[in-house]
């Protein structure tokens, strides 16, 4: 029986991409050799990476507004590192909303002065700082919009006049966004748009080019663009299933029918945690992430009890991180609404054994 995957990544895809990646190991488009052993400079590929790239861009709505899109390797940790060896000539502003943020800080004080315009650590993370302005003198300003985690999402992004570089590993094309309001967008596949072991990112390139330090070849993204992303053997799998998945974003009629469906999944299952006194919800309200439902049993006692009625009910990765504690539910793009019922009934199940 196949399980209501609530992972948090690497996650649930659609089934369709599953059958047709399936196929391609054991023959890609028909040539008799696997995707797995294709050579990344055949034609082949060579049109997979271009489709991938322009794709992403298209959903996006980038496409000619200068920006390019690449598909590079080392996750959204790489980026941590890479968006300051690339922007940081003296000083950078971070918001800190999580575990993320708190790494990508780490990595951007090796490069110049990192000024933390705001954080959420006083309440574990729980909600998204409001007030806070960016200095004048930074060099650009980096966020992350939603929160695995701690299931958190930033609603609305500050006006800057200076570069806006944002983490969207986990909420990536699943709601519409005006995205040339960004000049750097990085997001790992794994969480809603392909397997683990590719990251997209999509860079306006004028923002290039400020920084005097020397930059070596892998870090950067200038060298990347100049390759087409194909400056080093890419990860041709990963890049592949990630192109399935963009092809079947926009056959379900792109990021607003994304956003649509998300937003059901989420309000059926905070619905649930605010209705059912046995649970409640750890993100601000109004801070809540419809792509990482956190949520609490209000009597812990309740912990067994309820654990062995989910899991009976075919559904995996619902524990919460260690961070938070108690439950986390996934509810990414190509998960459907009929896996949060499931959880659902399980939690209103445990009300009535009660």
């Amino acid at each position: 029986m196949k399980k209501h995957n609530f992972s948090a990544g690497p996650c649930i895809l659609p089934q369709e991409v599953f059958k047709e990646a399936s196929q391609a190991i054991l023959d890609f488009n028909g040539s008799g050799l696997s995707i797995l052993e294709i050579s990344h400079r055949s034609s082949d590929f060579v049109s997979v990476m271009e489709e991938a790239r322009n794709l992403a861009l298209e959903l996006l709505d980038l496409q000619d507004k200068g920006y390019k899109a690449l598909f590079l390797q080392g996750g959204a940790s790489t980026q941590f590192l890479m968006t300051a060896y690339n922007l940081l000539e003296k000083k950078a502003a971070y918001l800190n909303t999580g575990t993320w943020s708190t790494k990508a800080i780490k990595e951007a004080k090796l490069f110049g002065e990192v000024v933390e315009v705001a954080s959420s650590k006083d309440k574990n993370f729980s909600y998204i700082p409001k007030s806070f302005s960016i200095p004048n003198d930074a060099d650009y300003f980096h966020c992350t919009s939603n929160n695995t985690i701690f299931g958190t999402q930033i609603k609305e992004f500050p006006s800057t006049s200076k570069p806006l570089v944002c983490d969207m590993s986990s909420d990536i094309f699943s709601r519409e966004l005006d995205f040339s309001k960004f000049d750097l967008i990085y997001a790992g596949a794994q969480k809603n748009m392909g397997p683990a072991g590719t990251t997209l990112v999509v860079i306006k390139e004028n923002i290039l080019g400020k920084v005097t330090r020397d930059i070596p070849s892998m870090m950067s993204y200038a060298t990347h663009i100049g390759k087409d992303s194909m400056f080093n053997t890419p990860a041709v799998y990963a890049v592949y299933v990630s192109l399935l998945t963009l092809r079947w974003i926009k056959a379900k009629g792109g990021i607003k029918a994304m956003e649509e469906l998300n937003n059901k999944k989420a309000e059926l299952l905070y619905a649930e945690i605010d209705r059912n006194p046995l649970f409640k919800g750890f993100a601000a309200k109004e801070d809540r992430s419809p792509m990482n439902a956190t949520f609490n049993l209000s009597d812990e006692s309740h912990k067994e009890t309820f654990d062995k009625l989910w899991k009976e009910a075919g559904v995996n990765g619902l524990n919460g991180h260690r961070s938070v504690g108690g439950y986390r539910a996934s509810m990414y793009n190509a998960l459907p609404i009929e896996s949060v019922q499931v959880v659902v009934d399980a939690m209103q199940e445990l009300e009535r054994k009660i």
